[in-house]
């Protein structure tokens, strides 16, 4: 298969992210501003639950020093990443479940300057992802930087909530209109094509039925992070509903 069908793929993946995340560049921007603040321009970076690579895709363009580890479970988005990537040496995709406490040893030896993750975490029961912190602690070296780019709901503004709420299905009605797949169309058009009908089906047995995803407020992870040994965790960057939790090893 050539490289423009995964890199088609790819680009679908992001725009289909992006109708639900239309803050997600900026996300992204701030992400990697702190990883250069605090590695430098050439970082070793594990890439936490990694899909098809996004956010290694703008590491390695940003900072060319850059070297990056993704891991992932789902087998689509690691056979798209493994597609778009495949002339990419910089990159190495791990195949490991989070949920099962060995997934570090899957990995190439720490330590990692910075481990990153985007809205990924928020599937997982709130067990399993204290768990991975601590996992996480022992995989970054002493100063090492922790960031998480996720849904966290705060409970104490329903108001701001509902309205930002509003607004956004208003947005995604437009852009639906231009032809923007929501995720439920994305994942059905991936079932529609051959090449990608073998990790489909995989996918199915690896996943199961997703419970609903458990979005927790940021504070949540601030303080599961410090018990999970970081020296300091906070709020980097956030917009009404999603946010950026940056720990220091």
């Amino acid at each position: 298969m050539d490289g423009k069908h995964w890199d088609d793929w790819q680009r679908s993946w992001d725009r289909q992210q992006e109708w639900y995340l239309p803050d997600r560049e900026e996300r992204f921007r701030v992400m990697l501003d702190t990883v250069e603040a605090h590695a430098g321009r050439a970082p070793r970076v594990l890439d936490l639950a990694c899909g098809t690579g996004s956010i290694s895709e703008r590491l390695l363009a940003r900072l060319p020093g850059a070297v990056s580890v993704g891991v992932d479970i789902d087998p689509v988005l690691l056979a798209i990443a493994r597609g778009h990537f495949a002339a990419e040496p910089r990159l190495t995709l791990v195949t490991a479940d989070l949920r099962d406490r060995d997934w570090p040893a899957r990995l190439p030896p720490g330590p990692y300057d910075a481990v990153l993750t985007a809205t990924a975490l928020h599937w997982l029961p709130a067990e399993d992802l204290a768990r991975i912190y601590r996992d996480v602690a022992v995989l970054l070296r002493p100063g090492g930087v922790f960031l998480n780019a996720d849904h966290t709901p705060e409970p104490g503004t329903p108001l701001l909530n509902a309205a930002d709420e509003s607004f956004q299905r208003r947005r995604q009605q437009r852009e639906r209109a231009r032809g923007v797949l929501d995720w439920a169309q994305w994942w059905a058009a991936v079932a529609a094509d051959p090449v990608l009908a073998k990790q489909a089906a995989a996918r199915a047995l690896v996943h199961g039925s997703h419970e609903d995803p458990q979005p927790r407020p940021a504070d949540w992870h601030r303080a599961r992070l410090v018990e999970a040994g970081f020296r300091e965790a906070g709020v980097i960057w956030r917009s009404v509903g999603d946010s950026l939790v940056a720990a220091v090893r």
